[in-house]
């Protein structure tokens, strides 16, 4: 029969190991590394534990599901160090990515509903293909560097920064005048996408800005093979309107583009519905785990206090 770890005054490695479905190495690393109080020697140099060591070890196993090894080892650190306020303070910290990931799953979940309004609510005449933009395109799009965006602004002035409105990130057939659709070529797409101009000005944002999110991964037209010009097909402007509402909800670059990849992976926001409602599912669970983790931390340092 296992020693009741809350009565027994003396602890061998192994009987706190047993205790917690643990390896006696792994309670020696844990030690080794702040996780645990340093342990007692005997005579011949075997280490003893105490209750304390079993309230510690199980205050760290609670903070591992909502917190993370590393942030779980540096909070029972810092505990045993008896800087508790720094220990406090990153248990806020994981409290506060929390609230984080939870803001983002619903911006997420925002800019879906809005794309799919957009989807929906589009009429013929809304957004101009490829076929019908005429001389509107790459350099020649209603919206003119000069002219500022006619929607709403993102949220960061990172979208609309110097480098943007230079054209220093164009390559030579963005020049104007080089990569202008004219009449021979306005049939060159006919309804299978819509070209640069037409999409920026539905968006409310510049030429420059489309040509940013494409170099950051986030959207991929296709080049006509006759002309060379951009043609955004429905998944190039899915993925445009997206990042745009995330843009706008002040999300970044980088940010983005791991939805983005999810979104293209589902083939559309539609089949994401079940990973949403797993997101949702996931920040419960994590919620729940910070409460336990906290409860059982809180055991340790009264314990602790007690002790003096």
């Amino acid at each position: 029969m296992g020693r009741n770890l809350q009565s027994a005054e003396r602890l061998r490695p192994v009987d706190l190991a047993r205790g917690h479905g643990l390896s006696t190495q792994a309670v020696r690393n844990y030690e080794a590394d702040g996780i645990l109080p340093l342990a007692e020697r005997t005579d011949h140099g075997y280490r003893t534990y105490t209750p304390l060591h079993a309230r510690a070890l199980r205050a760290f196993l609670a903070l591992l599901p909502g917190h993370g090894h590393r942030a779980a080892a540096s909070i029972m650190r810092a505990v045993n160090e008896d800087a508790v306020e720094e220990a406090l303070r990153l248990v806020d910290e994981s409290h506060v990515q929390l609230l984080d990931d939870r803001r983002t799953l619903q911006a997420v979940e925002s800019a879906l509903r809005d794309l799919r309004s957009a989807g929906s609510g589009r009429s013929s005449g809304s957004g101009r293909s490829a076929g019908s933009a005429g001389a509107t395109g790459e350099a020649g799009a209603p919206v003119s560097a000069g002219s500022g965006p006619t929607g709403p602004a993102p949220a960061s002035g990172a979208d609309r920064s110097g480098a943007d409105r230079s054209g220093a990130d164009r390559s030579g057939a963005d020049r104007p005048g080089a990569d202008r659709p004219g009449a021979g070529s306005a049939g060159a797409a006919g309804a299978r996408g819509m070209f640069i101009g037409p999409l920026a000005e539905e968006l409310g944002i510049r030429p420059a800005t489309l040509r940013k999110w494409e170099a950051a991964g986030l959207v991929g037209p296709r080049r006509d093979p006759l002309t060379g010009y951009r043609v955004y097909d429905e998944a190039a402007v899915r993925d445009a309107r997206l990042t745009h509402q995330l843009r706008r909800g002040g999300y970044l670059l980088e940010q983005i583009a791991p939805l983005i990849a999810q979104v293209r992976a589902a083939g559309g926001p539609e089949p994401l519905e079940d990973a949403l409602r797993d997101w949702h599912g996931r920040l419960a669970t994590r919620a729940r785990a910070l409460l336990s983790g906290a409860a059982e931390l809180d055991s340790y340092l009264g314990e602790r206090e007690r002790r003096g």
